[in-house]
């Protein structure tokens, strides 16, 4: 489910990548999945249609999705690709903090903390649900 913050500081759409490349990693959108055409979407979330076929250009562009004329788009045989929409930006400021000295073990524990974090996180929706 993709969500958008308007007021946020992330494009809405590379929102809506993220919100697509997250559900991949989830599961919740496997290969050959068909997503909803780009008019479809923009209305649901309430923007303009020309944001989500920029996202969905890009999707496109990095393989990550494809399309067929007639058809709509499909979720692509990615391997890992979606995962690294998030694990790029992760591993070039992991090694901007190394560069800049700071200890392994201090980069290990963040992401401890962030992982232990996130569980408690789901734990409450889960709750709540």
């Amino acid at each position: 489910m993709i969500v958008i913050d308007v007021s946020g500081r992330i494009p809405i759409f590379e929102q809506i990548c993220r919100g697509i490349c997250g559900d991949i990693a989830k599961g919740i959108l496997k290969p050959h999945d068909r997503i909803p055409a780009a008019r479809v979407l923009a209305k649901e979330l309430g923007i303009n249609p020309n944001t989500v076929a920029k996202a969905y250009t890009e999707l496109e562009r990095d393989g990550i999705i494809y399309s067929r004329v007639g058809k709509g788009s499909f979720i692509a045989e990615h391997g890992n690709k979606a995962d690294r929409r998030f694990t790029g930006e992760f591993e070039q400021k992991t090694r901007e903090a190394m560069q800049a000295g700071v200890p392994k073990e201090a980069l290990a524990e963040i992401l401890e903390r962030v992982y232990a974090e996130t569980a408690q996180d789901k734990k409450g929706d889960e709750r709540n649900d």
